[in-house]
């Protein structure tokens, strides 16, 4: 399917018109990779802001959606790029197995996954998604199509994981899922009254294999940075209650979906506070310790379908930092300050703890360090606030994930991203187009 229509990325901003393709095969995609001046290759659309954007030519990697392979012995599954994450749920957690690391909703792609080296809520014990590739197949813009891993195109590799499209289309990948026996997590709650108390949690917990902690940004003073804080493991079959059934099959949430764009405004510093309140004091009167099915803890927000359109027409932006452990507290503090005097605060904000990063990947997030995701209505107030936030972030050493980005400048960009310019340009000298694969992130990036 081909023709021009509107995009967006899931923040619903910036739009434009764009030229879409759709592949249906990989000799195809690898046919536009080497034909097109300019291209960018595009999975669900889950990134925030521009990265699978470009209106000369969009490739949706849609119909790219066969499973290939699946290695029982190992957990090795081979996919073309087009899978996505709940098809692989679907499929295999029935079997026994699950993805190694997942970002906070299902609805990504393998390619999706690869391009911005989506990490989890257990990034600190097994690392971002790129630790689980074995390899890739990627289309370039010589014709070629390159067998990348750690061991053959090495250099090409690791700026694929996290390089957001821009160094071909990924065709195919080989990925290790993680055996379980069940398809529920030992829950353990932790009521955080302020942003110390959370950052000590996370650090007495670092043993567990999943933590994330919603975070009030609203508060102040005594109560700053009060969290829930969710640890998890996968439970065992022999430590379910009984009566809940097929281990690996729970009952599935019945999803329900936004039916309207909110109306502007409605979203505010007091309609968050309050909600805020609200969801802080029902967590902390919550049972401790649960189990919950996989969708409930890997996934909260998918059961809300379109939940973007709570934010109204003009969209929101998502703002996701990672700071050096070292810095981390009292940069987070200074942020917190900043969003609770602009009382722009979001009722989305997450924190995570993160393992060590990567530095053989020029374009990947993960720092050892903390993480912090927020939401903000899209307002000029709410850009003003986040290029503070951009100040106190560089400072501190940490950077912006690019796959939540939409205002990222140039300058941002390559403080954050030291090697990013060198391996791009390294890139380039393999590209005839000089670069081809470019998307509106790209060029407002200067890449």
């Amino acid at each position: 399917m081909s023709g021009t229509r509107t995009l967006s990325g899931w923040g619903r901003w910036p739009r434009r018109a764009c030229h879409v393709e759709t592949p249906r095969s990989p000799e195809e995609a690898a046919a536009l990779a080497a034909s097109a001046p300019e291209l960018i290759a595009r999975g669900l659309g889950r990134s925030y802001g521009p990265p699978a954007m470009n209106p000369k030519l969009t490739a949706e990697m849609s119909a790219l959606n066969r499973i290939i392979a699946f290695d029982p012995a190992t957990g090795v599954l081979t996919a073309e790029a087009g899978v996505s994450l709940g098809e692989i749920i679907d499929i295999y957690l029935p079997r026994g197995w699950f993805p190694t690391v997942t970002p906070g909703t299902k609805f990504v792609t393998i390619g999706g996954a690869i391009g911005s080296d989506v990490h989890g809520k257990n990034h600190h014990a097994v690392g971002s998604f790129g630790h689980h590739v074995l390899w890739l197949d990627l289309a370039t813009a010589d014709g070629s199509v390159l067998r990348c891993s750690a061991g053959e195109n090495a250099d090409l590799f690791n700026a694929t994981l996290g390089g957001m499209g821009l160094t071909g289309i990924v065709l195919r990948a080989a990925i290790r899922l993680s055996p379980v026996e069940t398809g529920y997590f030992r829950q353990k709650t932790v009521v955080a009254e302020n942003l110390g108390a959370a950052m000590a949690a996370f650090e007495e917990n670092y043993d567990a294999t999943y933590s994330v902690a919603w975070i009030d940004v609203m508060q102040k003073g005594a109560k700053r940075g009060r969290s829930l804080i969710y640890f998890g493991e996968h439970a065992l079959a022999a430590e379910l209650p009984k009566g809940l059934g097929d281990p690996l099959n729970p009952p599935r949430r019945k999803s329900k979906k936004v039916p309207l764009d909110a109306p502007g405004g409605a979203l505010n510093g007091l309609t968050v506070k309050a909600f805020n309140a609200l969801y802080f004091g029902k967590g902390a009167r919550a049972p401790a310790d649960a189990f919950v099915d996989w969708d409930t803890y890997m996934y909260p927000l998918d059961s809300l379908l379109e939940w973007n359109r709570i934010y109204g027409r003009r969209g929101f932006a998502q703002y996701q930092t990672v700071l050096p452990l070292d810095t981390a507290h009292d940069a987070l503090a200074e942020q917190l300050d900043a969003i609770a005097a602009a009382g722009a605060g979001s009722f989305l904000a997450v924190l995570k703890r993160m393992g060590a990063g990567a530095p053989e990947r020029p374009f990947s997030f993960p720092m050892e360090g903390y993480t912090l995701a927020l939401d903000f209505p899209l307002t000029a107030a709410a850009l003003t606030l986040m290029d503070h936030l951009d100040e106190i972030t560089l400072a501190a050493g940490g950077r912006l994930y690019l796959a939540k980005d939409a205002r990222m400048s140039q300058a941002s960009f390559e403080a954050g991203y030291p090697k990013g310019r060198a391996a791009f340009d390294r890139m380039a000298r393999r590209d005839p187009a000089s670069p081809r694969f470019r998307s509106l992130q790209s060029r407002s990036l200067g890449l």
